[in-house]
């Protein structure tokens, strides 16, 4: 298959991820009567997934595929594609994938047929609902998909690998994959730093980058920096749109409920507004329905902080912190873009040089 080929398949499935989030989407009447035709297995899909892993929300299954369907564009995927040359020969890059989020792991997959090569796909047992429909679509598109995208159970005859995985995980395929070019990726999180200046909305839009997927993603917020305690009424009242939502899924509420006894007994410092619990604590990171806070008095001593531990982070948020290589608008840290790599490795510079 050509690059092109493959750029306009990529193309079609986002034209498919509109039109799952928004059935009332403008799509070519072509494409509409074509997934028409797969509403019972798109149901069956989502269904299924949200089934086997109940942190998949339809709500926010139909999120990551809005967003993605905004980058599956032949213009944006040209463009991406566009810095980088790919005259290498083909290879097996094996790609083992995270669960924690829907989809988390298919921005390997297009990294990886993009580039060239072909995808042997390990996917997490969390997660391969939604990944195996869309290798199947992607079937039906072209036929040499089957050729450049396999989905297996064990990783085998291989020429590099993309993996992630916890931090124990990570030093497990560090070693087993060390003899091949490999990309390991281990645990990250997203930071904010508050100085009392932000306003109503973009208290708000932090809101979504909390709990969004319920907080499980590397580009979740688990840790605030507060000038003062004065901000966290202000800041609890903005983020209450998210209390319904997130408190009513059993599986949070039960975090919810476990750590709040847990910090009760240990008589630990933390503040409570029904759902979510702000604890006082140094740690970056922190357990479902908890965010970690601290108080800050010198905002270069937080800057420098950040930057030294910046191999644990993947997004820091606020107004401050602009000059910061992680630096992402509030509200945005759950939308990337295209450039926005996990561990903020370059995976097509990578695939371009294997």
């Amino acid at each position: 298959m050509t690059i092109e080929q493959r750029i306009s398949a990529f193309n079609e499935l986002g034209q498919l991820f509109l039109y799952i989030s928004n059935k009332n989407a403008p799509i070519s009447d072509v494409l509409k009567l074509k997934f028409n035709a797969l509403d019972e297995e798109i149901n069956f899909a989502v269904n299924d997934a949200e089934a086997y892993n109940n942190w998949f929300t339809k709500e926010n299954i139909f999120f990551a595929l809005e967003n993605w369907s905004k980058a599956l564009t032949t213009e944006s995927l040209s463009n991406w594609i566009s810095n980088y040359n790919f005259t290498v020969t083909e290879k097996n890059v094996g790609i083992i994938m995270a669960g924690n989020l829907p989809l988390v792991g298919f921005h390997d997959l297009l990294a990886v047929i993009l580039a060239g090569h072909s995808a042997l796909v390990k996917t997490s047992s969390k997660d391969d609902k939604l990944m195996l429909f869309i290798i199947k679509f992607l079937y039906t598109i072209n036929d040499d998909f089957k050729q450049i995208i396999k989905k297996i159970d064990r990783l085998e005859n291989f020429d590099a690998v993309i993996a992630t995985g916890s931090n124990n995980t990570a030093r497990y395929f560090e070693q087993y994959f060390s003899k091949v070019p490999n990309i390991i990726r281990k645990n990250r999180t997203s930071v904010a730093v508050l100085n009392g200046t932000e306003t109503n909305d973009e208290l708000k839009a932090l809101g979504d980058d909390i709990f969004r997927y319920f907080g499980l993603g590397c580009r979740n917020i688990t840790k605030i920096y507060f000038k003062s305690e004065e901000q966290i009424p202000t800041f609890f009242e903005n983020i209450l749109d998210w209390g319904t939502t997130v408190i009513n899924h059993p599986k949070y509420a039960n975090n919810y409920d476990y750590n709040r006894a847990i910090y009760l007994l240990g008589k630990d410092d933390f503040l409570d507004n029904n759902f979510v619990l702000l604890k006082k604590d140094e740690n970056l990171h922190s357990p479902i329905a908890v965010v970690n806070y601290e108080i800050y008095s010198d905002l270069d001593e937080v800057k420098s902080y950040l930057i030294n531990n910046e191999d644990q982070i993947q997004c820091v948020v606020g107004n401050d912190l602009k000059d910061n290589p992680n630096y992402v608008d509030f509200g945005k840290t759950q939308t990337p873009l295209l450039t926005d790599y996990a561990d903020n490795i370059d995976t097509l510079k990578f695939l371009a040089e294997i």
